[in-house]
């Protein structure tokens, strides 16, 4: 699974994050800060640092931590394709600074100044971003190792599982903390899902990348695109498109089956998977980001 496109196309928000994670680590790792990162009580509630909890947001502590966690984040930016940028920045926001109040909370009720520093990073984004993985994401394939069955899916849990358990509990409890904020946000409290920022502050991200000119090459030869396929079906899939098209291959009637039971017509899911090249996860996200317009 690759998460539709490769790139961060049609993603700046999360690119940036992105970019702005691994900078930060790298800079803290230079410093010899990393074993300082974290959320402890001494320094929270006694010392008054809250400068900490910010800097927690972005900085991995370790480098295994900064791969397994970039790794995630990269995945996770097909739902910043899905729902676009102005309500996936809101998304973001809302599951750290929910996960991070969680966490806060989490040391004010142990006061335990022995308890051992929690473990840095965007663990409050990455695991809230499990929640609608688990919801929205099919599993289109599945194969067996060693007797045991295994789907597309299972890398990406895998992966969160490592990063999970990566410092025991130091790393669990914002992970958890981490679930709670997307369990919310799918609960929709407050009606936080229908919240978005203004363009103006999501476009912000687009031009501040050097790859800008790439994407708006890449945006001027979509535009002319049906409505039904989503705006970061890019130029390095066009030729992939057109050959299915001019071939007609008949989509898989299990894939068709699959989209009408998650509550697409069969028309529409039908034309989705000629487009995707009878990719069902590509064919979702065409589906789900045509219907976010």
């Amino acid at each position: 699974m690759n998460g539709g496109p490769y790139g961060f196309h049609n993603a700046p928000v999360t690119r940036t994050f992105v970019i702005a994670s691994a900078l930060l680590t790298l800079l803290v790792g230079i410093q010899g800060r990393s074993l300082t990162l974290g959320l402890s009580y001494e320094e929270i509630f006694q010392k008054l640092q809250i400068w900490r909890v910010i800097a927690s947001l972005f900085a991995f502590s370790s480098t295994p931590e900064l791969i397994f966690g970039l790794l995630l984040l990269y995945y996770f930016r097909v739902f910043e394709r899905q729902i676009g940028s102005n309500k996936h920045s809101v998304f973001m926001l809302f599951s750290l600074l929910a996960s991070s109040s969680f966490q806060v909370l989490i040391l004010a009720f142990l006061k335990d100044p022995n308890f051992s520093r929690l473990a840095s990073g965007p663990y409050g984004l990455i695991f809230a971003s499990f929640i609608p993985f688990y919801f929205d994401i099919p599993v289109s394939s599945s194969f067996r190792i060693f007797g045991i069955r295994l789907t597309d899916k299972s890398f990406i849990y895998l992966a969160g599982l490592q990063l999970l358990f990566s410092s025991w509990k130091s790393s669990m409890v914002p992970g958890i903390c981490g679930l709670l904020a997307g369990s919310l946000y799918r609960l929709n409290l407050l009606g936080i899902r229908k919240v978005k920022f203004p363009q103006s502050i999501t476009s912000f991200f687009s031009r501040i990348s050097w790859s800008n000119l790439q994407i708006s090459s890449s945006t001027s030869s979509t535009a002319n695109l049906p409505r039904t396929v989503p705006s970061y079906w890019s130029h390095q899939h066009e030729d992939a498109r057109s050959s299915v098209l001019a071939s007609s291959v008949e989509p898989s009637a299990t894939y068709i089956a699959e989209l009408v039971a998650m509550g697409f017509d069969g028309r529409s899911a039908r034309q989705a998977l000629v487009h995707a090249g009878n990719d069902l996860n590509v064919a979702t996200n065409i589906l789900l980001e045509s219907q976010s317009h």
